[in-house]
């Protein structure tokens, strides 16, 4: 199982009333909501990750893997979304339908987004994103969702 994972509004909530609190790794601080959540969801399946946020390039894997343990998640960060650099203002949607195309593994799969852009996604990719308020992030409705969908095998089209 994969899990297509954001950042901004799914593990940090945004809060345009004040900035982010950053930890010693430059890195802002989760959410504990988010954390608890993100951690049930991986104790229901065994499941790695694949980084969606718009952050992705700025640490390597191992820096990633810090960066979740120093938060309390214990997660196996297998990749990234590729950039396209020639289409830097490429939407989420987009990079996620570039991905799928691109993706040959045999692994289900779940996107964990607050991205709107989700929206216009094909009816087999949109079935298969937990989408979160961005002033919220990830929260325990998410889950019930979210562990559902990892239930669910769903036949690749």
């Amino acid at each position: 199982m994969l899990i297509l994972l954001d950042i901004d509004g799914v593990m940090v909530p945004a809060k345009p009333w004040s900035a982010p609190t950053n930890l010693e790794d430059g890195f802002p601080m989760f959410s504990l909501k988010s954390i608890h959540a993100l951690n049930h969801i991986l104790s229901q399946r065994k499941a790695d990750i694949v980084l969606s946020t718009s952050h992705r390039d700025r640490f390597s894997l191992d820096e990633w893997t810090q960066i979740f343990r120093k938060r309390g998640i214990e997660a196996n960060i297998i990749g990234k979304l590729s950039t396209h650099h020639s289409e830097a203002l490429q939407s989420r949607a987009s990079e996620i339908r570039d991905w799928y195309m691109d993706y040959t593994g045999e692994d289900d799969f779940i996107i964990i987004d607050d991205d709107k852009t989700l929206n216009s996604l094909s009816q087999y990719l949109k079935a298969r994103v937990v989408q979160t308020n961005p002033m919220v992030g990830l929260n325990a409705s998410h889950v019930i969702k979210a562990v559902e969908l990892m239930d669910t095998p769903v036949e690749r089209v």
